[in-house]
């Protein structure tokens, strides 16, 4: 669901695993060897600080194997879901830092936010988001693809300059754009959930410089799914294929019934 139409639309890094020239130049102990005693001297008794490789012995037998094995990685340490998605937050935010909120974004541009946002989508947590109340708030758009909120072909001084938001309230299942400066347009929608993570979205009044309302007629609809969510950012697609971008800024906004 865009903004006059949204519904139209780790941390630590993965370490890398040791070269065999790595995993393999640690060195051993070296093996004590010692002239064969005379027959009429008494067998010296040898005590090694140091441990020795057996190689006729288990691996798990040798008490060198387990210091090698202490002392080397065989796996590398994969990154939880949490810091891969805070790593790909990151990089989404870079990318689109430059971009005036899809606006600027080349093809090439829009297929790397693309790709980081699968990547994030990929290991979203929160399956059920219509259950969840992260979804809760006012949120801004960030980036989208949608041309029906960035308006390429109009002049820049008829297209949206202030900041777009929008409003989604899961208890009430109520939904608000609003546009800020030069227009300040909003409209109001009711939302039909159709899973767990798709809605329907059905616009029902329109405000024309945040005065003026005017019913809609019935023509505005479209569906909207959520495709990532935690606290600060969300990923939603439209119905049309387009992609938004937002982040969480008011999480105690209300929608109006």
């Amino acid at each position: 669901m865009a903004v006059t139409s949204f519904s139209s639309s780790s941390a630590t890094l993965l370490k890398t695993l040791q070269s065999p020239t790595d995993l393999f130049s640690r060195q051993f102990s070296p093996i004590t060897i010692l002239p064969k005693p005379l027959p009429s001297s008494p067998k010296p008794k040898i005590i090694s600080t140091h441990s020795v490789y057996h190689p006729n012995k288990p691996f798990s037998d040798n008490p060198a194997s387990w210091k090698w094995r202490t002392g080397v990685s065989f796996f590398p340490a994969f990154s939880t879901k949490g810091k891969d998605s805070k790593n790909l937050k990151e990089q989404l935010f870079e990318a689109i830092a430059p971009l005036d909120r899809g606006a600027e974004a080349t093809p090439q541009d829009q297929e790397r936010v693309d790709r980081i946002a699968c990547k994030l989508e990929a290991v979203n947590k929160i399956k059920e988001p219509l259950k969840s109340n992260l979804l809760n708030g006012k949120w801004e758009l960030l980036y989208t693809t949608s041309q029906s909120v960035l308006q390429t072909k109009r002049p820049k001084f008829l297209r949206p300059n202030g900041k777009i938001y929008q409003a989604i309230n899961v208890d009430t299942l109520r939904a608000q754009n609003m546009e800020t400066w030069p227009f300040f347009n909003q409209v109001t929608a009711n939302l039909v959930p159709l899973n767990a993570r798709r809605v329907a979205v059905k616009f029902d009044f329109f405000k024309i410089a945040g005065l003026i309302p005017i019913k809609n007629p019935g023509s505005g609809r479209g569906q909207l799914e959520i495709t990532y969510l935690d606290e600060e950012l969300r990923i939603s697609r439209g119905d049309k294929g387009n992609l938004f971008i937002l982040k969480m800024v008011e999480p105690s906004y209300r929608v109006p019934l």
